[in-house]
């Protein structure tokens, strides 16, 4: 949870100076590759995040990384803040919200959809219109494959869930067994009342 609202205050902040210096797509996409890279390397992430590795060599992977993906003084400078002060792991987080914040201003609302496998296209065509139709805005799907919730589909969108997962519906079909269990014993053996 510290780490999430951490993520949200840099976050913010990328976004405030970006609107500020019209340059907010490009920290998005600079962000975004760089958080990208991040995730992908583990290398890279033990480099970063390696207390034994000297700050001056971590300073160097961030400006080879920068190069790489022709990033700005703004994002080179705020790669250099998250290693100095060691929050190099919310970067993924902050790249992820700042791409929903922006888009957010545009009017556009990230939807994540996990199913349990991979579907067609038509299927998720078909969310995301009427998700749209739900919402009235226009929706982005972040897709993705979670073989544990068995079967169906959850879908959220900022705080609301929309869990139509088989694992969530036995959930609750296990939860109203066990109320109506637990109601057929008080009343067979609860206290008899006095008159």
């Amino acid at each position: 949870m510290i780490g999430s609202n951490v993520a949200r205050r840099y976050a913010r902040a990328v976004l405030e100076l970006g609107i500020e210096t019209g340059s907010l797509d490009n920290l998005v996409r600079e962000l975004g590759a760089v958080a990208q890279a991040y995730e992908a390397s583990p290398e890279f992430r033990e480099s970063l995040e390696n207390p034994l590795v000297a700050l001056d060599a971590k300073r160097g992977i961030i400006e080879e990384i920068s190069a790489r993906v022709a990033a700005s003084a703004m994002t080179k400078n705020l790669l250099h803040m998250l290693v100095d002060r060691r929050r190099m792991r919310t970067l993924p987080r902050i790249a992820q919200l700042l791409s929903e914040m922006s888009d957010a201003r545009k009017g556009v609302v990230h939807a994540e959809v996990t199913t349990a496998v991979e579907l067609g296209e038509s299927f998720y065509e078909r969310l995301k219109s009427q998700l749209e139709r739900m919402t009235g805005q226009k929706i982005i799907l972040d897709r993705r494959v979670d073989p544990t919730i068995v079967g169906g589909v959850s879908t959220r969108i900022g705080d609301t869930v929309i869990d139509g997962s088989l694992r969530a519906s036995l959930s609750e079909m296990k939860n109203n067994l066990l109320a109506a269990e637990i109601t057929r014993q008080n009343g067979a053996g609860g206290p008899v009342a006095s008159a």
